[in-house]
């Protein structure tokens, strides 16, 4: 685990002190800035990055390239200040209940029919899953009705850090071939999956899941 990323640690944490690295200009005319270490969450997996401020300075995205993780300023800061970051963390928030509720749900649809999750964006509206499998509605409802059954349960998320030889022996999803360490985030009975978001701690925080709509898409279901 990252010492430096703290959305790892510390999921819940809505304000951290940090030192600025770097603060270049970008041909956006915005500010690219490394921090020596971060609570801000980059784009990735699906979940849009974190937003928020920096002594005040409006943090537009943050992307990750490389081993660095970079936040996009609407205006520079000094390098070596101190800075106070503050997560928007309604929008945080909301994102760790979202794509915990996708965990519950593909993890049954992987569970009792064994189709993978191939797809998956959060948007500010709708959350969308792509299976590579077809359903009938009534399946779709038993999935949707079993998924909140989860919720009520209101289970603990489990976050480990698995040695190789450990995670030669465990069963899990991923959308693609790992190296390196594997962060696996476990709910109980219901999922297993190697996964770099933050999460909520209990399923009960998730709230209600509800299933808008499904149509086919590449062969499978979106």
């Amino acid at each position: 685990m990252d010492q430096n990323r703290l959305y790892y640690a510390t999921p819940y944490v809505k304000t951290f002190m940090c030192t600025v690295i770097s603060c270049t200009k970008n041909k956006k005319g915005t500010w690219d800035t490394i921090l020596n270490q971060t609570a801000f969450y980059p784009e990735g997996g699906g979940q849009p990055s974190d937003t928020g401020a920096l002594n005040g300075v409006k943090v537009l995205h943050v992307s990750e390239k490389g081993e660095e993780i970079i936040h996009e300023l609407e205006a520079p800061l000094e390098e070596g200040v101190l800075a106070e970051g503050v997560i928007d963390w309604k929008k945080r928030y909301d994102n760790m209940q979202q794509h915990t509720g996708e965990h519950i749900f593909s993890g049954l649809v992987h569970k009792h029919f064994g189709y993978d999750n191939v797809g998956f964006h959060l948007g500010q509206e709708l959350v969308t899953m792509d299976f590579n499998g077809t359903f009938t509605e009534e399946e779709l409802q038993n999935v949707e009705l079993e998924a909140n059954e989860a919720v009520v349960k209101n289970l603990p998320i489990l976050v480990t850090y698995p040695s190789r030889e450990e995670l030669e022996q465990l069963e899990y999803r991923s959308k693609k071939e790992l190296t390196g360490q594997v962060r696996i985030v476990e709910i109980p009975g219901y999922d297993v999956c190697a996964c770099c978001a933050p999460h909520v701690k209990l399923t009960g925080e998730v709230s209600i899941i509800r299933l808008i709509d499904a149509v086919k898409y590449k062969g499978g279901t979106r």
